[in-house]
């Protein structure tokens, strides 16, 4: 079974004192039957990523190997979330009143009938009440 994975999820993959059994699990599938992730997942990995090294939480030897390692997983990028953003991912946003890039994982677990692995509440909400399988809890 593969699965949507956000950048919560994947944060906390990453970083050891955020890591739980749940998202071991998530990591595990997703090595196994891969993931997908929208356009936009490697701008938000990376981007917090690169914030967390100028507030001094990591330095840039973790960065760089952290993106190197995720590069390795067998993870899809979707590429129809720009065409499903004034669309369908609008549409949901506004339903959840979730932000656009929260309701892009939202949308592709939609449209393509997979579990979401988050740990964004909110997002975890819209989905539930999407009757979408939820992983990472």
């Amino acid at each position: 079974m593969s699965l949507v994975l956000d950048s919560s999820a994947t944060l906390a993959w990453v970083h050891a004192d955020e890591t739980t059994p749940a998202i071991e699990l998530v990591f595990d599938t997703l090595v196994n039957d891969g993931a997908w992730v929208p356009g936009l997942w490697r701008l938000e990995v990376a981007n917090v990523l690169e914030m967390g090294l100028r507030r001094g939480r990591t330095d840039a030897t973790f960065r760089d190997s952290t993106l190197a390692d995720l590069a390795l997983l067998p993870i899809s990028v979707d590429l129809e979330t720009d065409v499903q953003a004034w669309g369908s991912t609008l549409i949901l946003a506004q339903r959840y009143r979730l932000t656009l890039y929260d309701a892009a994982y939202l949308e592709l677990a939609i449209r393509r009938s997979l579990p979401l692995a988050t740990l964004d509440r909110e997002l975890r909400e819209a989905a539930n009440l999407e009757g979408l399988v939820l992983l990472g809890l």
